[in-house]
């Protein structure tokens, strides 16, 4: 489990993700402004993932996300309007991991967080990863890398992807399981999303998308990642 601190002005938002993230087994450190998140850190916390604000009273959580991406490169969930959709572009080019729209569904918010950890995980640098057929999953950097060891040109949600696919070689995966394993960061996330996104993933990888060898298709369930013995 991992330490992560809530920033939030909001106090029911604060103490609804403190009592949701502490029973999932987190602990759980609050701020309602970044000056209290300064003292936290001044005395010693050290939080494996930040859930920020955008609208908070003072420094802006985009300022914030910015500094603790330059100062400590940590795990970053901004949390925006429904409709702040420059916003959002703005916190995932300063350098946030992902977004969530308010009101925040707990559940959606584990998803997400499982997925930054994932990428980020607490406790020290990130053991190598798995492989993915020809290519091997770069753990520290979360990116896919080729037989030559140069990343793979893929968008965050196609790296979570191969990450749910590369940590369950051989295990049939049905849809529900990858929208958990690998949430969407956009308004898209129904069945036919994850059809879209494996298609996608395979005109990139695979040598022959028609007939793919790394992702297979298990009709009326899912789909599958056959490891190379």
């Amino acid at each position: 489990m991992a330490r992560i601190a809530v920033v939030d002005d909001d106090r029911e938002v604060c103490e609804m993700l403190a009592d949701f993230l502490g029973l999932a087994g987190h602990e759980v450190l609050l701020a309602e402004h970044a000056a209290a998140l300064e003292a936290l850190l001044a005395a010693g916390a050290a939080p494996d993932l930040f859930i920020l604000d955008i609208g908070l009273p003072g420094r802006s959580g985009l300022d914030l996300a910015r500094d603790l991406r330059a100062r400590l490169d940590p795990g970053i969930i901004m949390l925006t309007g429904a409709g702040d959709l420059v916003d959002r572009v703005v916190g995932l080019e300063i350098g946030a991991d992902d977004y969530l729209a308010k009101p925040v569904e707990p559940p959606e918010l584990a998803a997400r967080i499982a997925a930054v950890l994932r990428r980020r995980p607490p406790g020290g640098p990130a053991p190598a990863g798995p492989s993915f057929g020809p290519y091997s999953l770069d753990l520290r950097a979360f990116c896919l890398r080729d037989a030559a060891g140069q990343p793979v040109e893929l968008s965050p949600m196609e790296i979570d992807l191969v990450a749910a696919f590369a940590t369950n070689p051989g295990k049939v995966l049905t849809r529900d399981d990858l929208l958990r394993l690998a949430p969407p960061r956009d308004e898209e996330s129904n069945d036919r999303s994850i059809d879209h996104r494996v298609t996608r993933l395979r005109r990139k990888l695979e040598a022959d998308p028609g007939h793919p060898q790394l992702i297979k298709t298990v009709r009326g369930v899912g789909y599958v990642h056959a490891a190379r013995p």
